[in-house]
């Protein structure tokens, strides 16, 4: 069986992703590994084992084009009411919480949230499918 490790996105302004990422999702520079040319951030928490992985090209000025082919990352959280509220005071910008039922039953709970760079990540109430 394989096993999901890390997703990777690049991003222009490392401390400010790494920011974001903490103030957002608790997660704490695993390792930092600098080449010539281009650094990777290894971010993770102790909730789960996978790692987002932050490429940080040296001399990129403009923002990268996420084209059409993106669609989010997802993290779930215990109480995604209370975290929306943390997120809008930490001044996050999260977008409106949304509830999505299926066969008349609750499917998901969630918001989403761009990070500096522009990347969508969606907050799922902890639950079914989503743990």
């Amino acid at each position: 069986m394989a096993k999901a490790i890390h997703s990777m996105i690049r991003v222009l302004d490392a401390d400010r992703s790494i920011a974001f990422y903490r103030e957002a999702f608790g997660l704490e520079v695993a390792q930092r590994v600098d080449f010539e040319g281009f650094s990777l951030i290894y971010l993770s928490n102790d909730e789960t084992g996978f790692e987002l992985e932050l490429t940080v090209n040296a001399g990129a000025t403009d923002p990268y084009d996420l084209g059409n082919g993106y669609g989010h990352l997802a993290f779930s959280v215990e109480d995604v009411e209370a975290e929306h509220a943390r997120f809008t005071a930490a001044g996050l910008s999260p977008r409106k919480l949304v509830s999505f039922d299926y066969d008349g039953k609750p499917f998901a709970r969630f918001f989403f949230v761009a990070d500096p760079d522009g990347y969508q990540i969606e907050v799922l109430q902890r639950g079914g499918r989503f743990q």
